[in-house]
């Protein structure tokens, strides 16, 4: 039985539209367990063998390159904005000193550090926000929030807001790829990707059903839920994604991100 994790954020419900019980009813040859987490958590789990596959941050996936195997071209990636992802400062951009750095997406963290460091040469003092604390609270001059909380900062707090997936595309001029469901190899994947394709297709095709379900517990209108599941996310891993995901990794390995934050995860782990 496949131990398999997904991000339990909204962005990820169109791609496990259904799954859990593809998995339990053994459809098309595949048995598994499906378990929800942040995407760090979910990192971490796959490395150390708690999980068989797992919908993982992309620079998680650079990281354990060596070890893993992409499984589906279902993946979460944007082509311009992407709402759920924001960095909120106090300050213009360019004069950021410390940043707090939410603790739920290495990813975004990554991405964060390499939009500072090619626009503005800026490599601000770090400091965690945890899940615990709200962007206001913390002693920072800027705050990089993901996930649901970023879709409605604090109004009239900030200088400058950031939509860190259009930042990405306007300079890269490509894609971006927040999340792929990664394997450790050995594990056995087949039939697999077609049932993750499945989830994923068929989510897409009623995006309508899951926004009506998810938005009010969430404080959305249905109509703004199904915007940004149709308009902010794109849900396939095709070649210019994929050609965006070689330029992050190659500008992530450039500023050291790649080395320095898995020596780092190794020692929060020990």
């Amino acid at each position: 039985m496949l131990r398999i994790g997904a991000v339990s954020y909204l962005n990820t419900k169109p791609l496990i539209y259904g799954l859990r019980e593809r998995l339990e009813s053994n459809q098309s040859g595949v048995c598994g367990q499906l378990s929800l987490n942040l995407p760090s958590r979910l990192a971490t789990q796959l490395r150390v063998g708690e999980l068989d596959v797992a919908l993982i941050p992309s620079v998680e996936y650079f990281r354990g390159q060596s070890d893993y195997q992409i499984v589906s071209d279902a993946a979460i990636a944007c082509r311009g904005p992407v709402w759920s992802v924001r960095l909120l400062s106090r300050v213009p951009v360019r004069k950021i000193k410390r940043l707090a750095l939410d603790e739920g997406s290495r990813t975004s963290v990554a991405l964060t550090k390499v939009l500072l460091w090619e626009m503005y040469a800026l490599r601000p003092e770090t400091v965690p926000l945890t899940m615990e604390q709200t962007p206001e609270a913390v002693d920072a001059d800027a705050v990089l929030v993901i996930g649901d909380r970023a879709m409605h900062p604090e109004p009239g707090v900030y200088s400058e807001i950031w939509d860190l997936g259009d930042r990405w595309c306007r300079w890269s001029e490509l894609p971006f790829v927040f999340a792929m469901w990664v394997a450790r190899r050995g594990v056995d994947i087949d039939r697999l990707a077609e049932l993750l394709q499945q989830s994923r297709d068929e989510g897409v095709a009623n995006l309508e059903s899951i926004a009506g379900q998810y938005a009010a517990p969430h404080g959305l209108t249905n109509e703004d839920l199904h915007h940004y599941f149709a308009d902010n996310l794109h849900y396939h891993l095709g070649p210019r994604e994929q050609s965006g995901l070689e330029l992050f990794r190659s500008r992530c390995s450039h500023l050291g991100l790649i080395a320095d934050e898995t020596t780092a995860a190794g020692a929060e782990n020990e």
